[in-house]
């Protein structure tokens, strides 16, 4: 289940539309299996396993329950159900399948089912849980009925038994779902509570119903599943479930929103095509006066108006006491450019940095300092350093240091320090005395005295510092040109960013 991909992966759910007949399941696997090809899409076809001896109680089986009539109705053997499994392999996609039952988890297992489906009615059901949790496969429950704090509950409960591969979906129990129960505003929230696992959302509006397939997409939802059958003339599809042209129709919609909301992982792009979009329509800088080569160019000396032809200073560009490089007439069009200085460029990465905190949700309130830690010089502090955020220096320290992506932080140790770190944001890699690991947020490591050590980050990182009291100059770096400049001149001090 484990993908490094952020596309969608799609859930064809199969339940009891196969109608008791395999070569109807085997239909309706092919028919989704064309979809997925057509499409391009990571596709699994979800199945439901009940063992009906002993998951029905013996003095109900002739009842009117309305449920336990179906389940017994369109009951199938083992053997179909795993036959069933080979054919959605054989068409490429994934096998999913829902248990409702200890033995038929076994089952599934036995079948080679690659994923773990909870449905809503058994997400508290800590028995069946309980051993779904040791299974060893990739798990995804839906969310159905649970409140908020129950959620919490599922989420710790797979966490403390170590199943790292869980995912969790929005779904609402009511079938068929009117629009004004869908709740999808939930999606957000699940994002932010649980920003690390994969959310999805199982829908059941009506299958003609294509926009919360869309708000889900663009909400982040990496895992959509619905039901899907193929009617037959004796047996219409229930109210929430999709025939083949109806499925077809809902893969297409939530590709389409996610081409219009792009990738959620990815930072947001501008195109060449834009930006000579937008430079049609701003202002450029104008002459007042003549002006001659070498000149320092005053604000008053210029004006901003339309057109900005390409090549020229726009109004945003425009830097009072720019150098003229040659000479200009009166009205004449400016095409300077501003100088990249130095601190031009440090400005932009503590921009980011500060970004990276309000991405992390971390405030730092009104007192503190900020070391921009350079130690090849400023001009290479993109790659190599770190920025601390100093917060408590007595005989505890605390500090947070931002790393920005693909930045590095040089070998180097304390003799009098000793300090731990604890990740909160992104990824970070660290090395002690030779040794390498990778950290998860939430992950501590402790660095003793006279450890050499060093870190960086691929994606950017924020970890917090706790140590002994701070003490200037008791940082040793490895490398022998860092080692010969002064601890002063390896820093930029701010008192305010």
């Amino acid at each position: 289940m484990k993908s490094e991909t952020n596309e969608p992966l799609f859930i064809f759910e199969i339940a009891n539309n196969h109608q008791g007949s395999l070569q109807h399941g085997l239909d309706i696997v092919e028919a989704m299996g064309r979809i997925a090809r057509k499409h391009r899409i990571r596709a699994a076809v979800k199945l439901q396993y009940r063992d009906l001896v002993t998951f029905i109680h013996p003095d109900f089986r002739s009842g009117d329950h309305k449920h336990i009539k179906r389940f017994l109705s369109t009951e199938l053997p083992a053997a179909d159900y795993a036959t069933m499994v080979s054919a959605i392999h054989e068409h490429g996609m994934i096998a999913a399948c829902t248990p409702f039952d200890e033995s038929s988890l076994e089952l599934l297992i036995n079948h080679g089912v690659d994923i773990v489906k909870i449905a809503s009615c058994s997400a508290n059901d800590w028995p069946l849980l309980e051993r779904i949790a040791r299974c060893s496969k990739p798990v995804i429950c839906s969310s159905g009925g649970l409140r908020q704090q129950e959620m919490d509950q599922i989420v710790n409960f797979f966490e403390h038994r170590g199943v790292m591969d869980f995912s969790l979906l929005h779904c609402v129990g009511l079938y068929p779902t009117p629009n004004d129960a869908l709740q999808l505003h939930v999606l957000d929230w699940m994002r932010r509570r649980y920003h690390w696992l994969r959310i999805g959302y199982s829908g059941h509006e009506a299958p003609t119903n294509l926009d919360p397939v869309k708000i889900a997409v663009a909400k982040g939802a990496r895992i959509l599943e619905r039901h899907v059958g193929i009617p037959t003339s004796g047996s219409p599809l229930n109210a929430y479930s999709m025939d083949p042209a109806e499925t077809e129709a809902w893969v297409a919609a939530a590709l389409l929103a996610r081409a219009i909301s792009g990738d959620p992982a990815q930072p947001k792009h501008v195109t060449q095509d834009e930006l000579d979009s937008l430079l049609s329509l701003k202002r450029g800088t104008y002459l007042r006066q003549p002006v001659k080569n070498g000149d320092v160019i005053t604000a008053a000396q210029v004006f901003f108006a339309m057109p900005c032809a390409a090549g020229q200073t726009s109004s945003s560009e425009f830097l009072a006491g720019m150098h003229a490089t040659h000479d200009y007439e009166s009205n004449a069009a400016l095409t300077e450019r501003r100088s990249r200085t130095t601190a031009v460029a440090l400005r932009s990465l503590l921009h980011e940095a500060k970004g990276m905190l309000h991405e992390a949700g971390i405030q730092i309130g009104t007192s503190y300092s900020i070391d921009m830690s350079h130690h090849y010089g400023p001009e290479r502090f993109r790659q190599h350093g770190a920025i601390i955020v100093n917060l408590i220096n007595r005989e505890y320290c605390k500090k947070l240091i931002i790393v920005l992506p693909g930045q590095s932080h040089p070998m180097h140790r304390h003799m009098v320090k000793e300090e731990s770190f604890q990740l909160l944001h992104g990824d970070l890699q660290i090395t002690r005395d030779g040794d390498g690991a990778s950290m998860r947020p939430g992950d501590i490591a402790l660095v003793e005295r006279g450890v050499w050590h060093s870190f960086s980050s691929r994606h950017g990182a924020i970890f917090e510092e706790v140590s002994t009291t701070h003490v200037v100059g008791d940082s040793y770096y490895d490398d022998p040109e860092i080692a010969s400049i002064d601890p002063m001149q390896r820093k930029t001090v701010l008192e305010a960013w």
